[in-house]
């Protein structure tokens, strides 16, 4: 509940987390709730201790990224830059370190180093023509702080290049399942999406568009056979099943032995 509430509702979710954690308050991912949901209400204090409690059941750093941004709305990016050093950014997960690095940046924007907050996300994951789960957060980051030094057109390229990552990982779609498991089909194979070559596969869905004939074959066997599939299933799951053919009778002493 906490988690589906948390962006329409967030005091609600929170009250939901705060129930879990009366109930089990050393598991590791309700400890971890009640701090995501504090974060949400700006509760930075209570979102800290509970981060902080999560790390230490769970002994992972990977809500690092949290931290930081906590620190940060209590006003001491100083710490939060040093909570940030604390942890080897080589062994968090490559949607952790994007995280933190966007976090970091956020920090150094605090102290007033523009220069340097550009510089943290200056991280092998900065590709333009890759889109990721993490990638538009990362992009619309580097957007804000070329904005942030009058560097207008590079910073119009990259909130573009978010813009167009979010469009192509299906970000915003009011079906969000189907765009999730399509992403998880999609990682198993090239991990990333290709937002390079829009425009060339947009054309090449035209062509393909203009063989409706053949499409339409294609397209009604795979029906047929999925129909098949699915009508033979149904009569398994109501008993339908065909019998197992008896074994032939054996013609020799030896043979009956074996058969019995």
């Amino acid at each position: 509940m906490a988690a589906q509430l948390i962006n329409e509702d967030p005091e609600r979710a929170h009250l939901h987390a705060l129930a879990a954690s009366r109930r089990a308050g050393r598991v590791a991912v309700v400890r971890e709730s009640v701090a995501i949901t504090a974060y949400a209400m700006g509760d930075f204090a209570l979102a800290l201790r509970e981060l902080r409690t999560y790390r230490r059941i769970s002994g992972s750093d990977d809500q690092i990224a949290l931290i930081v941004d906590s620190e940060r709305g209590m006003g001491r990016p100083d710490r939060a830059l040093e909570e940030a050093r604390s942890v080897d950014r080589a062994a968090l997960p490559t949607a952790t370190r994007v995280a933190l690095a966007i976090a970091m940046s956020g920090a150094r924007l605090d102290r007033g180093e523009t220069e340097l907050a550009l510089g943290e996300l200056e991280i092998p994951e900065l590709n333009p023509d890759l889109a990721f789960d993490w990638s538009p957060a990362l992009f619309a980051a580097r957007a804000a702080v070329l904005e942030d030094l009058g560097r207008v057109e590079e910073a119009a390229f990259w909130q573009e290049r978010a813009e167009v990552a979010s469009a192509a990982l299906g970000h915003g779609d009011d079906e969000e399942l189907i765009v999730e498991d399509a992403y998880e089909d999609l990682a198993e194979g090239s991990e990333s999406i290709d937002i390079a070559h829009d425009e060339n596969e947009a054309g090449e869905d035209d062509e393909a568009a203009e063989a409706g004939e053949d499409d339409e074959t294609v397209e009604s066997d795979g029906i047929d056979e999925a129909g098949a599939q699915s009508e033979s299933a149904e009569r398994e799951s109501a008993g339908d099943v065909i019998p197992q053919a008896e074994p032939a009778e054996a013609t020799h002493p030896e043979d009956a032995e074996r058969a019995e």
